[in-house]
């Protein structure tokens, strides 16, 4: 049996070198914490993204497009328009047309509202688990080294 030359056809030492490798660990163990707490609500992980997302654009009372939801949760518009209509059938959002019948804002309705600020909390309780393993010194630099990884 011929086994692969790794020196050859990988930059790394072993996986554990690998930035990208860790990554898929983290995120997969992270995500895993997460739609555990979530399915207390019923809800999927990217339904929670969406329905935050969503939160965070109307705190102010805002009509948001359901393309800015999108760019926020970094969603292409046809995942969205999946994500938020499931969310209209648990009745956690409504959708109303805006003066252009092809746009329609998104709106949390009292449920979904009541649900965010439960699921929320759980979330980032999750999150604080997770990580509480890094100082807060690592937590900074953590922070500082995924802003700079975003892609706008």
């Amino acid at each position: 049996m011929k086994r692969e030359d790794f020196e050859k056809i990988s930059t790394y030492e072993g996986p554990e070198r690998s930035p990208g490798f860790l990554l898929w660990h983290i995120s997969t163990s992270w995500r895993s914490s997460i739609e555990q707490s979530l399915k207390v609500f019923n809800l999927t992980h990217p339904q929670f993204v969406i329905l935050a997302c969503l939160g965070w654009l109307t705190r102010e009372g805002d009509q948001v497009k359901q393309s800015a939801v999108g760019r926020m949760a970094c969603l292409d518009p046809n995942t969205t328009s999946q994500i938020i209509r499931g969310l209209e059938k648990k009745k956690l959002i409504i959708r109303r047309k805006s003066s252009d019948a092809r746009v329609k804002n998104p709106l949390l309705t009292e449920e979904g509202r009541s649900v965010l600020a439960k699921a929320l909390p759980a979330v980032e309780e999750k999150d604080m688990c997770f990580f509480e393993v890094l100082s807060n010194s690592d937590m900074s630099s953590l922070l500082s080294i995924f802003q700079k990884l975003i892609v706008e």
